[in-house]
């Protein structure tokens, strides 16, 4: 006798049809995203990397001229004067903003933590610095720091203090800057609020059991089990800090400040390109900074405690 199909299909053949399937719904949401890396990010980079050996000014072709571009902006001090002193401007301001952002953004989100109403509130007034357009930011941080008609010399004068010209002194310009960057510390918040939330009640408890006060329960608690947190809030700060360009563009309405102060990295940068026609040096300038933040994000990873990455 014949064989005859029994019509049901074979389990394997369903599964290999279902994965096939669900590997095309997948490939179809991140096309996009993936599109978008490729067309934005990863050809711009390439094309600046290959216009960092080369000579032009946006006009005239691209002329080839290897590691030029990178011996004049590290050792010609005659072409490029400042370029050391946005590094330098670069690194006090990060020693200053990133600090001042982890001990904000940790406060504002310890404090939220220990409020049963209004959560949903506060964490979205903590958040709006971060989201609002760094043109209104800038302006509003211009009017507070401005030395006559500004509320933060205003306070200060409440109580018979002379408040500086925040902008036009040049040891003030960088931490003017950092408070700024204290004040927009609403991301450290969530990420934070979100690593208090992971931290079991039941260690508090035990605490409170064996006498501990609310000082010792941050000490021995909250701070050791918020150290990855931390981590990665440092990593991520200093890797922004190095990167500052928008507000200081909007203070100084693209100049640099009284003396330089205000010349950050990222500025200068701007400047050799798009002011002063060096397309070529700028974006030797990009790589260099590319290069120093994959060095001092691998020496935290290599140096900070291994419990950080725990």
């Amino acid at each position: 006798m014949g064989t005859r199909s029994s019509g049901v299909t074979a389990p394997g053949s369903r599964q290999g049809a279902r994965r096939g399937k669900d590997a095309l719904t997948a490939y179809m949401f991140i096309t996009p995203a993936m599109l978008h890396t490729l067309l934005f990010m990863l050809l711009p980079a390439a094309a600046a990397l290959y216009f960092s050996f080369t000579e032009w000014d946006m006009i005239s072709p691209a002329r080839w001229v290897g590691l030029v571009n990178y011996q004049e902006v590290l050792f010609n001090g005659d072409l490029y004067p400042d370029f050391w002193k946005s590094v330098r401007v670069t690194l006090v301001y990060g020693l200053l903003a990133v600090p001042a952002s982890l001990l904000t953004g940790f406060v504002q989100a310890y404090l939220i933590d220990g409020i049963r109403r209004g959560q949903p509130f506060f964490r979205l007034a903590f958040y709006l610095p971060v989201i609002t357009a760094e043109a209104a930011v800038g302006a509003i941080w211009k009017w507070l720091y401005d030395p006559q008609f500004g509320l933060i010399n205003a306070a200060l004068g409440f109580f018979g203090i002379d408040g500086p010209d925040w902008l036009g002194t040049p040891g003030t310009v960088v931490p003017a800057l950092a408070l700024i960057a204290a004040w927009q510390s609403g991301s450290a918040m969530l990420i934070f609020l979100a690593g208090l939330k992971g931290i079991p009640r039941s260690y508090y408890e035990a605490a409170e059991v064996d006498g501990a006060n609310a000082g010792q329960r941050l000490w021995s608690i909250t701070l050791p089990l918020l150290r990855p947190t931390t981590f990665f809030l440092t990593v991520t700060g200093i890797i922004a800090a190095l990167q500052v360009f928008g507000i200081v563009y909007v203070l100084f309405s693209s100049n640099i400040g009284p003396e330089g102060a205000g010349l950050t990295y990222v500025l200068h940068l701007y400047l050799a390109g798009f002011r002063n026609g060096g397309m070529g040096a700028a974006s030797a300038m990009s790589f260099l900074l590319f290069a120093f933040i994959l060095l001092i994000t691998a020496v935290q990873f290599r140096v900070l405690p291994r419990q950080y990455e725990e």
